[in-house]
Parts: C-alpha cells; sequence; structure tokens
C-alpha cells in the first residue's frame, strides 16, 4: 500500500452527463433508462435552495461555495438501443470529453454496465493508475454467461479491472450481500480485490469504513466512485434494479458520499429505475448523492470530519 498522504480534489467543477441506457440489463427489472430524467426532476428541488453563489448544509451547520458553474449538465451520452458496444464507446468519449475540458464528470445510468466505460474514460485520460470504489449489493465480477454475456450488469467490474492501468488491488467493494457465483470468488482473491460487505459496514459504522478505504485507495493516482443504487436498502431506495434486503440505510449511503467525494475524480451511480420506484423515493435520493458529492467533493470547505487526511 502506498503510505504517501491522502490529498483532496480542490478547486473543480462538474459536468451531468446521462446514459438512459437498460439494455445490459438482462437480469432483475429493466427500466433505469428512464432514470436521467427522473434524478434531474428531482435535482431542482435542491438546486433552488442556492443563494449569492452558496448552500448552507444542515449535517454539518456549513457554508458551502456553489457557484453556477460548479454543476453543469452536459445532456446526454450517445446511446444505440440495439448496440451494447456503440453505447459504451459513447459513454466512454463523454467522460473523456468533460476531463479534456478539465471539469469532473458525473454520469448518470441507465444499468450498472456503465460502470465500465466511466472507468475506461477515466483511465484513458489518467496517465498513472486508477482505483475503483464500487458499492454495490453484487460482485459485478462475472466473466460470461449465455444469459448475460461479457458486458451485462453482472460485468460491470470485471471488464473495469482489465484496463491495463486499474490497480485491482488498490480498489475495493463495499456494501455487498448474499450470494453471489463461486467464480467471481475465485477472480476477486487471485486479483487480490478488497472487499467489505453491508454487515460489516453497520457493525463498524460509515465513518470508520470510509477513513479505511481511503488509505486503501491511496495507492492509485486517480479514483472512480461507482455507486449502484442497490447497494442501498430496498426500504430506503425501492426504485432499482433488484431487490437485496440488509443494504445500507440512506444515511450510511450519504454519508459515505460525504466522505468519499473530495478524494475521487469521476461518479458513475446507476440501477435507479423509476418503474419500481414508490413516489420518486430513490430517484430523490440519487439527486441528494449528487449534490453532496459535489458540494462536498468541489470547491474548498468544511467537509465531514474524519474523512480522511486533508492537505
Amino acid at each position: 500500500m502506498n503510505a504517501r498522504p491522502l490529498r483532496p480534489r480542490t478547486d473543480r467543477r462538474f459536468t451531468l452527463l446521462g446514459a438512459p441506457y437498460d439494455g445490459a440489463a438482462t437480469l432483475g427489472w429493466p427500466g433505469s433508462r428512464y432514470a436521467p430524467e427522473r434524478i434531474r426532476a428531482a435535482m431542482k428541488w435542491i438546486l433552488q435552495r442556492r443563494e449569492d453563489g452558496q448552500v448552507y448544509c444542515l449535517d454539518h451547520a456549513a457554508l458551502h461555495p456553489f457557484p453556477e458553474d460548479l454543476l453543469a449538465d452536459a445532456g446526454d451520452v450517445r446511446t444505440v438501443a440495439h448496440d451494447l458496444e456503440a453505447t459504451l464507446a459513447g459513454a466512454a468519449e463523454g467522460v473523456r470529453d468533460v476531463l479534456a475540458a478539465g471539469r469532473t464528470p458525473v454520469l448518470l445510468g441507465g444499468d450498472d454496465c456503465l460502470l465500465y466505460p466511466v472507468a475506461r474514460g477515466l483511465a484513458e485520460t489518467t496517465e498513472g493508475t486508477v482505483a475503483v470504489i464500487h458499492l454495490d449489493a453484487h460482485l459485478d465480477l462475472l466473466d460470461h454467461s449465455e444469459q448475460q454475456g461479457s458486458h451485462s450488469h453482472s460485468s460491470g467490474m470485471r471488464r473495469a479491472s482489465e484496463l491495463v492501468n486499474v490497480d485491482v488491488a488498490a480498489s475495493v467493494q463495499l456494501a455487498s450481500r448474499h450470494f453471489n457465483f463461486p467464480s467471481s470468488l475465485a477472480f476477486r482473491e487471485k486479483a487480490g480485490l478488497r472487499n467489505i460487505p453491508a454487515a460489516e459496514i453497520h457493525r463498524r459504522g460509515s465513518e470508520a469504513v470510509a477513513a479505511d478505504v481511503l488509505a486503501h485507495v491511496a495507492a492509485a493516482d486517480a479514483v472512480l466512485l461507482a455507486f449502484d443504487i442497490d447497494c442501498v436498502d430496498p426500504a430506503h431506495a425501492p426504485g432499482a434494479g433488484a431487490h437485496e434486503p440488509g443494504g445500507l440505510t440512506s444515511f450510511q449511503a450519504l454519508d459515505l458520499v460525504q466522505r468519499l467525494a473530495a478524494y475521487t475524480d469521476a461518479l458513475v451511480l446507476t440501477e435507479v429505475n423509476p418503474l419500481t420506484d414508490l413516489n420518486d423515493q430513490t430517484a430523490n435520493l440519487a439527486a441528494y448523492l449528487v449534490a453532496h458529492y459535489v458540494v462536498h467533493g468541489g470547491l474548498a470547505g468544511p467537509g465531514p470530519e474524519g474523512a480522511g487526511a486533508r492537505s
């Protein structure tokens, strides 16, 4: 593990991208193609609280900078309903374009196959190594199957791990639970990919786990935060592609994002499913996750205590 101090990314701006695609959701419920629209709608409720370039965060009793250009919406990446490969290429291109413009990408899925192209876009723009912080109920390490192929929502992390400068040993998976493929366990152990299941987060708390995660990913030069909404318990997020009880509470999810945001270089948020949602409850949670990522990960300002080493 790299012992260098982990420093937050400061004075940056964010660009929102949508990827309305769920053609790789071969198992579970389709419908996440409608998520970017619903999350954007929920964001309007949050953004109207900006005043004079600031927003007040009650969680930490602190004012945060929030100028008009802190979060821009660049619309949707190129998606082709019948062409998975073209959609993956379009998402990766969108991420690269945002990074080339000197901004931080926030991509809204869509199903979880989109983890891979965001990792690819970040990896192709980074000279050094990339780590992935992957919050998900599932491992997404499936290599290939007859029913799901090689780029389904069960393979995003596996495909990302194959990118030449993704440092799998510096990456970590959070909030997994219940059952998964034995072959995925074998790959995880061989690759040295760390896993912190939901049960451990419940026992240790999100503050301690966040500090642990930040120490682990410090070995990489850039970090992707990949957030599948099914890492959250369905009691808090019914609008998901699959329901796995025992997940994170909405508080734990928000707290982790607040603590990790300043130390990551891109966010991909996937699997919000408006067709299984209840009164936009999950889209609203997703919007708050994005807002906290931007507020706590953007401009210099106070953050959650104990989030990690700060410069």
